[in-house]
């Protein structure tokens, strides 16, 4: 059987550039990652803004809580590329030129930011992605309260744990699959974070799970198209 994972860059291709920069989710939608993942916050005054962390200290040269700053605040702050913090405007308006997949995180499992949800799908709706975007939280309730607005959308719930019925928690929510750190044995969508080690991911693909997230979408593309050589 061909393999179907899709490879998606986790946080851009942080192997080579500074994660959740414009730069690195750049270089991966134009040379060949299936897709790119990253994670949104919102500032002070609600605007959406790309960083895994809810404070910018580990990733910018300055400190403090994302949600304490406005936007215009956060823009004196840098990466170590000298970026600014990206926008998610900046990113969907890299998405949109791209045919490749999205998988957009909502950082609420620290901070439930109010309103996140609307204000997010509103402004995705201002885009014409070629593929729906692909949306995570290890916050169920913010699946369930994008779901509200939208049933239809791709709404996937981040584990760190084994489900004990993984089935049935998709199905009794509404979502579309789990983004857990460990394979499932179940035959729901599973895409798998964060895979850097080869033989794990050979053994995922080998599975046919929908996804992984790893830091190196190029050695995993290369060790996609060995498998599929094997398999051939």
């Amino acid at each position: 059987m061909k393999i179907e994972t899709k490879i998606f860059g986790h946080r851009g291709y942080p192997a080579k550039f500074a994660e959740n920069s414009l730069e690195g989710f750049e270089y991966a939608l134009e040379n060949g990652a299936d897709g790119i993942e990253f994670d949104v916050h919102l500032t002070r005054d609600q605007v959406p803004v790309v960083m895994h962390d809810e404070k910018i200290n580990r990733t910018t040269d300055g400190k403090g809580n994302i949600k304490d700053y406005t936007h215009e605040e956060l823009q004196q702050f840098h990466l170590e590329n000298g970026e600014t913090i990206p926008d998610l405007k900046d990113v969907f308006e890299l998405i949109e030129k791209h045919d490749a997949l999205a998988n957009l995180e909502f950082k609420t499992d620290k901070y439930e930011y109010r309103g996140i949800e609307e204000i997010v799908l509103n402004m995705a709706r201002e885009y014409e992605f070629r593929h729906p975007l692909i949306y995570s939280s290890f916050n169920l309730q913010t699946m369930l309260r994008c779901l509200a607005i939208d049933k239809d959308l791709d709404c996937n719930w981040l584990v760190y744990r084994k489900i004990a019925d993984p089935e049935k928690v998709v199905s009794d929510n509404g979502l579309s699959g789990i983004h857990p750190n460990e394979y499932h044995d179940f035959d729901g969508v599973q895409r798998i974070w964060t895979i850097d080690d080869e033989k794990e991911a050979k053994e995922l693909m080998e599975k046919n799970v929908a996804g992984i997230f790893t830091n190196d979408f190029v050695k995993m593309n290369e060790l996609r198209t060995r498998c599929e050589a094997e398999r051939s």
